[in-house]
């Protein structure tokens, strides 16, 4: 070991200190781990990008669907509608499958880099938050995926309303670089909204906001998730705000019955000192020392 060092030094280099026995790591240590994670993050989304260039034809019909089932549902109704999604750009389709690779391999690679993410906290973490944040990531991760396939179903329909103010006699030629704009912050806002309930309980175990305090201001919270339904989903319509704002409300209920459970719990294992009178003596006003009970030579004078 010693001669490592010596050769290490000699050469120029900086030697790499042995890791000490509690795990302790210094700066340059936690940077290099750091640029180390942050690298096969990078090699990940690159290797997901690539795969999903080959399946850029499927990926694109996947996100085409949506706007082809409204364009033919209308037909029925609006035989001369007339709605496409068109390309404006001789350099648009290049653009076009690289963002739509690029964004793909993101979302496909998404467990190795929160691995890595996760792999780099952790460390620093007590016992008991690695728990509850291992569980809370294990619940973040299906939540925002079933947010993200209520909005990808919900899509149809509010194209079809979107595209139904169509005038008659009027083609509805939409590019295909905004279509996917939109229908990425429509996803994006199904996904992010399911985990408002889950910040709810994080906030509960943190002592901030207790379930008392969210059956109190549980109209109002109802009405803010239907504004913020109404104001958040890109298209506008009430079909997409009640799809999303229904389940928020019930994922909401289920946040209060869960912070109502967690509160109950600790008021079992910590004293109730909202419940003491302020004038009530407490028990060690109460108690004897034994060394003031023992007699004194002062009392037999």
């Amino acid at each position: 070991m010693a001669f490592a060092l010596r050769r290490a030094s000699r050469d120029g280099g900086d030697p790499t200190p042995p890791p000490s026995a509690d795990g302790a790591m210094t700066l340059m240590e936690h940077l290099r781990e750091l640029r180390g994670r942050m690298v096969k993050a990078v090699i990940a989304i690159v290797v997901c990008a690539i795969i999903s260039a080959f399946l850029y034809s499927v990926i694109l019909d996947l996100l085409s669907d949506p706007f082809k089932a409204a364009v033919a549902k209308l037909e029925d109704d609006h035989p001369g509608l007339n709605a496409k999604l068109t390309i404006n750009d001789p350099a648009g389709p290049l653009m076009l499958q690289l963002k739509i690779s690029l964004v793909t391999g993101v979302i496909l690679s998404s467990p190795i880099w929160l691995w890595q993410i996760w792999a780099f906290v952790v460390p620093g973490l007590h016992r008991n938050e690695r728990k509850w944040s291992l569980a809370f990531a294990l619940v973040a991760g299906p939540l925002f995926m079933a947010g993200v396939l209520l909005g990808y179903y919900v899509l149809p329909k509010g194209l079809g309303i979107l595209l139904d103010f169509t005038p008659a006699d009027v083609s509805n030629f939409i590019e295909l670089d905004k279509y996917l704009n939109f229908i990425l912050r429509m996803l994006l806002v199904f996904g992010v909204a399911f985990e408002i309930p889950l910040f709810v309980v994080l906030l509960n175990l943190a002592g901030v906001v207790s379930g008392r305090a969210l059956g109190k201001a549980r109209p109002w919270i109802v009405l803010g998730t239907f504004v913020f339904a109404a104001v958040a989903t890109p298209s506008t319509d009430p079909i997409s705000m009640l799809f999303l704002a229904v389940p928020m409300t019930v994922l909401f209920l289920i946040s209060e019955v869960v912070a109502r459970f967690l509160d109950r719990r600790r008021s079992r294992s910590e004293p109730a000192y909202d419940e003491i009178d302020d004038d009530e003596v407490s028990e060690l006003a109460e108690s004897h020392d034994p060394v003031d009970d023992r007699p004194s030579r002062l009392d037999d004078d």
